[in-house]
């Protein structure tokens, strides 16, 4: 005899979902090779008005000319040092919930002045499913992540308050601007390399277009002593030198190996004379998927001020709102000393 709709709706009604306990399971979440890198080779400054400064200098007069018998000489005297100046920045980060939130979670503060110390109510895992102030301080970390690798990879066009990132020092057009307060139009010696748009590099699987080409601008940034160690590409980049590779190497019980390539993974490729190059999913995100950025991480890193680096924050909660707070901030900048041992290019 089937149900009735009675006896279907009192099943459905003393009847319970079953829920995977947990922590909700993140589905975005996305490397950041770029955040990794600078990171691990940041350096601390004490504090100062507002500005980092450094001295280069790339123009020389003193020379060497023939002389005999009483022939006159000159005498130069040098003046071709320049300065460049970044602007430290300071960032924040929070996040606000209220004690409420926390006790439909089966969760009660110690100290509701600071927030200090939480304990959870007995039997509480019979209501919850996920730590709701667990997955708030995780979504505060991840934010944070995502927010600096971002800045880390834009212009610093987007908000006169953050720091400029790293298409600000390596552009697509190096010739015209001001970085660090010293002209590029003038001054050949403050540019990176660049083959983007009309010099974009077409690869060809018949001529190795793309490797070739790579091969020669290795040269040329490690010709005034740069050595570019991170190569960071969108997945275009990737899969049109892969092309290339695939086309004219062979497979052994090794793995996929060819001259001029010790190694292919799933995702980075090891070209020899070129180095390691790594698929950045920021890249696709910026709509780059066909460029890479080759950086010299000994003169493009961060300067964090000292005791400043992600330094946590626990207001006191106003009197009147039973709200809780917790910040992290952030005072430093990218600097960048040296232009002509970094690159970026494009492929079609």
């Amino acid at each position: 005899m089937p149900f009735t709709a009675l006896q279907l709706e009192n099943i459905a009604n003393a009847s319970l979902d079953f829920y995977l306990k947990g922590q909700p399971l993140s589905q975005t979440i996305q490397e950041k090779p770029l955040l990794g890198a600078l990171k691990g080779v940041q350096k601390t400054f004490p504090g100062g008005k507002g500005e980092i400064k450094g001295n280069v200098k790339a123009d020389y007069l003193t020379t060497f000319v023939g002389y005999t018998h009483d022939d006159t000489v000159t005498y130069g005297n040098p003046a071709n040092i320049k300065q460049y100046s970044y602007s430290w920045k300071e960032l924040h980060a929070g996040l606000s919930l209220t004690l409420t939130e926390l006790k439909h979670d089966g969760i009660s503060v110690v100290d509701s002045t600071t927030g200090e110390g939480t304990t959870n109510h007995s039997e509480r895992e019979k209501v919850a499913i996920s730590n709701l102030l667990q997955d708030k301080l995780e979504d505060m970390d991840e934010g944070m992540s995502r927010s600096m690798n971002e800045i880390m990879w834009l212009d610093g066009t987007q908000s006169a308050k953050v720091f400029a990132g790293v298409q600000h020092f390596i552009a697509k057009d190096p010739t015209t601007g001001v970085v660090g307060g010293i002209d590029r139009a003038a001054n050949t010696w403050w540019r990176n390399r660049s083959a983007v748009g009309a010099s974009k590099i077409t690869h060809s699987t018949a001529n190795q277009t793309l490797t070739k080409f790579l091969r020669a601008e290795n040269r040329q940034l490690r010709r005034y002593g740069g050595r570019p160690s991170l190569v960071l590409a969108g997945s275009g980049f990737i899969e049109k030198l892969e092309a290339e590779i695939h086309e004219k190497g062979t497979y052994t019980q090794e793995g996929f190996m060819k001259a001029g390539a010790t190694e292919i993974g799933m995702a980075d490729i090891t070209m020899r004379g070129v180095g390691k190059i790594q698929y950045d999913p920021t890249l696709d995100d910026l709509d780059e998927e066909n460029f890479a950025y080759f950086i010299d991480t000994r003169h493009l890193y961060p300067y964090v001020m000292d005791g400043e680096d992600m330094k946590k924050h626990s207001p006191a909660r106003p009197p009147t709102q039973y709200v809780l707070y917790r910040g992290v901030t952030w005072t430093g900048t990218l600097i960048c000393r040296k232009m002509n041992c970094h690159a970026v290019y494009e492929a079609a």
